[in-house]
C-alpha cells in the first residue's frame, strides 16, 4: 500500500525552510577548509622540489572539505536534510560528565579510574548497569588496557595509584 498524502514539502502555502544546523554545519566545514589551506600555505620549511610534497595532501582535504561545505549549504538551503528527533539530554549530559571527569582525574587519578569513569557514566549514559557494578568493570578494562599499552607496547600512558602498585 502506498501512502498517498501529500509530503510537509507538496502542501499548498507551506514551504520549508532552509535548516539552519546544516547550514551552521556547512559554516563549520567552510572554515575549517579556509584555516587548513591557510595553515598549509603558511608553513615554512617545504621542500620544493617537486609539486607533490607534504602540502599536496592538506589542500587536498581542503578542498574536499570545501566542496563538502558549498554542497551541505546547497542541501541546507533547499530544506532536503530529513526531519531530526528531538534531542535526549540526560544521556548526553551523562556522556559529557564522563568525558570531563576523565580530562580532569587523567593526571591525578591516572589513566585506569579516569578511564573507568568515563566507561560507567556512558554506559548510564546508554541506559546500561548501575554506576556501582559498572564503575569497577570500567576501572578493571582500563587497568588491562594500561598494562597492554605501558608494558606491552612501551607507551607512556598516565599512572595513579592503581598503576603505580603494578
Amino acid at each position: 500500500m502506498s501512502d498517498t498524502r501529500p509530503s510537509e514539502a507538496d502542501r499548498p502555502g507551506q514551504e520549508r525552510r532552509p535548516d539552519m544546523g546544516a547550514l551552521a554545519i556547512a559554516a563549520g566545514l567552510a572554515i575549517i577548509s579556509v584555516v587548513i589551506a591557510w595553515n598549509t600555505a603558511t608553513m615554512g620549511g617545504v621542500a620544493s622540489y617537486s609539486r607533490v610534497g607534504p602540502t599536496a595532501f592538506p589542500y587536498a582535504i581542503a578542498a574536499v572539505l570545501f566542496v563538502l561545505a558549498i554542497w551541505t549549504a546547497v542541501e541546507a538551503w533547499r530544506g532536503d536534510f530529513p526531519e531530526r528527533e528531538a534531542d535526549n539530554i540526560p544521556p548526553i549530559l551523562w556522556i559529557v560528565g564522563g568525558l570531563a571527569a576523565q580530562m580532569l582525574l587523567l593526571k591525578v587519578a591516572g589513566f585506569s579510574i579516569a578511564t573507568g569513569l568515563l566507561f560507567a557514566l556512558t554506559a548510564r549514559g546508554f541506559g546500561r548497569g548501575p554506576l556501582w557494578k559498572t564503575v569497577p568493570i570500567g576501572i578493571v578494562i582500563s587497568l588491562a588496557i594500561w598494562f597492554i599499552f605501558s608494558r606491552g607496547l612501551q607507551l607512556s600512558l598516565p599512572a595513579g595509584p592503581l598503576e603505580n602498585l603494578l
